[in-house]
């Protein structure tokens, strides 16, 4: 089950370089001019887990695997994309393939590095790729409904259910608002997600600042910041260029070290990565045993049998029961034995709700 998370933005904002440094390799060329990269690199990291590492030490686990995301680099979009300019259809083409967006934000002065619109505005930015997306999502719209009423008057209920969703998108768009913010009941989701819409997905706001700025911001990045909550969107500050330099540190204690001397916990990727995790909306579960401690992945609101063919095809056909344990109590008791021997291991059926930081063993019968 993947789930990925798009890096877009102008060109030469940085999304090469966080992509590189969040994949710790050199797969992006990163240079100071437009479109360096065309084809969509893609890369997958660990998510950030104390709990993993803690699992692991109590089950003394030989290996330990952690669960990722999926990140995909994508070239820069400029004013009329919509309308094909630049790499306009293959920008928004490789949009339509993720399942949210991080939008990289240039929050740094740099003479160094030229600017597609001549000068620093990250709102400006921010609004630009959410207009062109906004213009695509009408113009796809506006097809849509066309064919959706042709089949509507000969009562096609599929064809009703449909124009029931995509009439209220289309006024909040005209309205200059995207397709994320429209209230819709919660039965109409397979419906949006088929509509392919651009500003349905869920975004990011990545603030790229400069070094001195890593630690606590700057001006820019905190109107950015001001201009993501009225979105009701998640932000985050970041310097691609130190995240850069620590990706390439051997150890992690240098990595520790090197980020201490600039006023720093943890590297602006990790927050990333978890705000990502968020934004998709999703729960970690893990098995752990004594060869291997592992994190898995699943959506908010995924039932045991789901979580079961996370692990393995075969699981989720023939699921009979789970035995599950809450993280806590796992660590409270001090591993499975003791958590058994304590009652807190419970058999969950096909119609339980999977918890953020259960254990599962998985019973199944093919």
């Amino acid at each position: 089950m993947g789930f990925n998370c798009g890096i877009v933005g102008l060109p030469n904002v940085g999304k090469s370089t966080l992509f590189n440094a969040l994949t710790a390799t050199q797969a992006a060329e990163a240079a100071n001019y437009p479109f360096c990269t065309i084809e969509p690199n893609i890369g997958r990291v660990a998510v950030p887990d104390d709990r993993l590492d803690i699992l692991a030490r109590l089950a003394s686990s030989a290996k330990i695997v952690p669960t990722q995301l999926e990140f995909v680099d994508i070239a820069g979009l400029v004013r009329g994309a919509s309308k094909g300019e630049g790499l306009g259809n293959q920008f928004l083409a490789h949009i339509r393939a993720v399942d949210a967006i991080a939008q990289v934000l240039r929050c740094f002065e740099d003479g160094n590095v030229t600017h597609v619109e001549g000068s620093i505005d990250p709102i400006r930015d921010a609004e630009t790729v959410e207009t062109e997306l906004m213009l695509a999502d009408l113009e796809s719209l506006e097809k849509r409904r066309v064919a959706a009423e042709k089949k509507a008057k000969g009562a096609d209920k599929e064809a009703k259910a449909q124009l029931a969703v995509i009439e209220p998108i289309l006024e909040a768009l005209k309205a200059g608002k995207p397709a994320r913010t429209v209230v819709l009941p919660r039965e109409s989701a397979p419906i949006v997600k088929d509509l392919q819409l651009l500003t349905a997905k869920p975004v990011l706001f990545v603030c790229n600042v400069e070094e001195a700025a890593a630690a606590k911001g700057n001006a820019f990045s905190a109107r950015a910041a001001d201009y993501a909550s009225r979105q009701g969107a998640q932000c985050v500050v970041i310097s691609a260029a130190i995240e850069s330099e620590v990706a390439q540190l051997a150890s992690e204690a240098e990595r520790r070290e090197f980020l201490a001397t600039l006023g720093l916990k943890e590297t602006g990727l990790a927050r990333i990565i978890r705000a990502g995790y968020r934004l998709l909306d999703l729960v970690t579960f893990f098995t752990v045993g004594p060869k291997e401690a592992h994190a898995w992945t699943v959506r908010q609101g995924a039932k045991a049998p789901q979580a079961a063919g996370v692990i393995h095809s075969d699981f989720e056909k023939g699921f009979i029961r789970a035995e599950v344990i809450s993280y806590a109590d796992y660590v409270a008791s001090g591993g499975e034995t003791q958590a058994k021997e304590a009652g807190k291991m419970r058999l969950e059926g096909a119609d339980y709700t999977l918890q953020d930081g259960d254990i599962l063993h998985v019973r199944f019968n093919l």
